[in-house]
């Protein structure tokens, strides 16, 4: 697991080690203002998005955070709305929405992080289908083990990330 923070100072840390890795968990804040402030014209989760699909990583998780901070608490409809814009931005920069996990998640109160939260009952969980098959689930844990490993081409030559 690669951390990379969200903010400006810290982009280089993230192209390094999104360089290096299989998927890409996209983290979306929720609350008002800010989810508005991240997908702007020159807003991080853009950023973050694009580089991701540049670097080459093929899977992508969505987890749309912050969840305890939308008015009302646990909004059903303002996930929506955060889904459907971030659905229609990454299908632009080459990602398929139908093969994205888009999970509601309070990281701070633990809600669908490692177990389903009752706060949450409108969310029925979310599915993806990709050519590998189906997969399913209603925490961002179960979205993680559904990612399927890419295949090394050990057979090829040796490529090193440099920074």
């Amino acid at each position: 697991i690669i951390d990379a923070p969200g903010h400006r100072d810290f982009i280089k840390n993230m192209i390094t080690g999104t360089s290096q890795a299989d998927c890409a968990v996209l983290i979306v804040a929720a609350g008002t203002g800010e989810f508005e402030a991240g997908i702007s014209k020159n807003g991080q989760t853009r950023e973050h998005a694009l580089l991701a699909f540049t670097l080459g990583v093929k899977q992508l998780i969505v987890g749309v955070n912050k969840m305890d901070s939308t008015e009302p608490p646990y909004s059903e409809s303002r996930f929506e709305e955060i889904k459907k814009e971030v659905s229609s931005y990454i299908k632009k920069i080459g990602y398929n929405p139908a093969a994205v996990a888009f999970v509601p998640i309070s990281g701070w109160n633990g809600d669908n992080m490692l177990e389903v939260s009752e706060k949450m009952s409108w969310f029925k969980g979310w599915a993806v289908e990709r050519k590998e098959g189906k997969a399913d689930g209603k925490c961002l844990i179960e979205a993680l083990d559904a990612i399927l490993p890419p295949s090394r081409p050990t057979d090829k030559a040796l490529r090193l990330p440099l920074q």
